[in-house]
């Protein structure tokens, strides 16, 4: 094999490679080797049939398969041997090929662009070390304790008020007809909640154990069977009990029925969760600080190819129009995705970062863990699907990423209450927020009907 630089120009090298006849005749006569063993035709014993009746009978076919498998090896090994970093699949134009002829073919490449890495000491950001407030915390411990509440039975001719439980059967009509799902045993709601169908809980308060009581409701406009929703339904209830909402006490017994040791054990992990929750967004706010400053500090040349097959990506799912509509912020958001991604790569590279797949199991064995009873689920999406175990793996290696660039940056840390964090992460999003009323601003304004003048004719 032979491997020339034809022309290199800006990201674009184009390789001329040449295969001689000899090496083409070695590859067929093994091709034929190989299929003597296995090709089975009338008049011949198996494993016995010559190679130049093969060759009569499936000739043309082998031949484009050693093409086929040269073009693939000898277009890899050109790479390896000028050490290009390829951007995309390289286009194959051959020249002549041919049984009997040596095979001349283009190789050409886009490439990846040259990177020089900005020392990461000069970068500067502000990170974030947040304090939750006893009162948030206590906030939580009493919305837990609503959300946990328990009842105790009223007295026979007590009535229900807003905020008890009643507890009833129920058969409804639609029409005078019955329904499927038009029966119900042992519901409990607790008045003022709204969470049956909408105006249900108000028409039940008064009601006392024992009573019969008819209900008018609008089945929900989302109901699973199209043909009932938004009917006038009448729901014949049948009251079972009516109790009255007791007082929790927030003290080591509750904490330990919410699966703690104690009060000061459940309250240390409310701070976590609440603290998690906040990082989180705080988090992404340094993270962009530290990849504005990356973007804006390097200069690089993008393959067209990437930027192509990024907006085709981002767009897909978008008419035509609108594609064209917003073609110049795609280009744009394709283009800053693309650096990014080569830089971080980079920096990923040149300090020879590795996910490993104990790594990739383990960050599985965490979302396994966040999401009770669902664990199968979660398992069986990771396994059915190997693409979302390799984009987990990239976003794991894009965190690692990340973290030795805040490791080497210069970071301030200031440490805030959960107003503050409120007000940044506020003002970090506003210009989304901006971005989305503008839309709807406009797009109702296009929607607004023209006033017309009356003819006074």
């Amino acid at each position: 094999m032979k491997v020339e630089v034809q022309s290199k120009k800006g990201l674009r090298t184009v390789l001329t490679i040449a295969v001689d006849k000899k090496t083409i005749q070695e590859k067929m006569d093994e091709k034929l080797k190989q299929l003597q063993k296995k090709v089975s035709l009338k008049g011949f014993r198996p494993g016995k049939v010559p190679p130049t009746v093969i060759k009569s009978q499936f000739g043309k076919s082998i031949y484009g398969e050693v093409i086929d498998n040269l073009l693939r090896e000898t277009s890899t090994q050109a790479i390896s041997e000028k050490k290009i970093k390829v951007a995309g699949q390289p286009k194959i134009d051959l020249k002549q090929f041919g049984e009997g002829k040596d095979l001349n073919y283009e190789l050409q490449i886009d490439c990846l662009p040259e990177i020089k890495l900005q020392p990461l000491s000069k970068f500067k950001a502000k990170e974030y070390k947040i304090k939750i407030e006893k009162k948030i915390i206590d906030e939580k411990l009493k919305e837990i304790a609503k959300q946990n509440k328990k009842f105790e039975n009223k007295k026979e001719n007590e009535k229900a008020n807003t905020g008890d439980q009643v507890v009833f059967n129920y058969s409804a009509t639609l029409d005078g007809n019955k329904f499927d799902g038009s029966e119900g045993k042992g519901v409990q709601i607790e008045l003022g909640k709204d969470l049956f169908l909408k105006g249900f809980d108000q028409q039940l308060v008064g009601v006392k154990k024992g009573e019969k009581k008819l209900v008018e409701a609008v089945l929900p406009a989302n109901h699973p069977k199209k043909e009932l929703a938004n009917k006038n339904t009448k729901f014949e209830c049948q009251i079972l009990d009516v109790k009255r909402p007791l007082e929790t006490k927030i003290d080591d017994d509750f904490a330990k029925l919410m699966g703690a040791k104690d009060i000061s054990d459940l309250e240390k992990l409310i701070e976590k969760q609440i603290s998690s929750q906040y990082s989180q967004a705080l988090n992404s706010i340094t993270k962009k600080e530290i990849l504005d400053q990356i973007e804006k500090n390097h200069n690089l040349d993008l393959p067209k190819n990437l930027i192509d097959q990024e907006i085709d990506m981002m767009t897909k799912s978008l008419k035509p129009e609108e594609k064209e509509k917003h073609k110049s912020n795609n280009e744009k958001i394709a283009k800053s995705r693309i650096k990014l991604g080569l830089l971080l790569n980079e920096f990923g590279e040149k300090n020879n970062l590795k996910v490993s797949d104990e790594e990739v199991r383990a960050e599985i064995q965490k979302q396994i863990k966040g999401m009770p009873g669902q664990e199968k689920m979660v398992l069986e999406y990771y396994q059915k699907n190997p693409s979302a175990s390799q984009s987990l793996k990239g976003s794991i290696y894009e965190e690692k990423i990340i973290d030795l660039i805040k490791s080497k940056v210069e970071l301030k840390t200031l440490e805030i209450d959960t107003k503050e964090a409120e007000k940044i992460i506020s003002e970090f999003n506003k210009p989304n927020i901006d971005k989305i009323q503008s839309t709807k601003t406009k797009s109702s304004s296009k929607s607004k009907p023209k006033s017309k003048k009356i003819s006074k004719k």
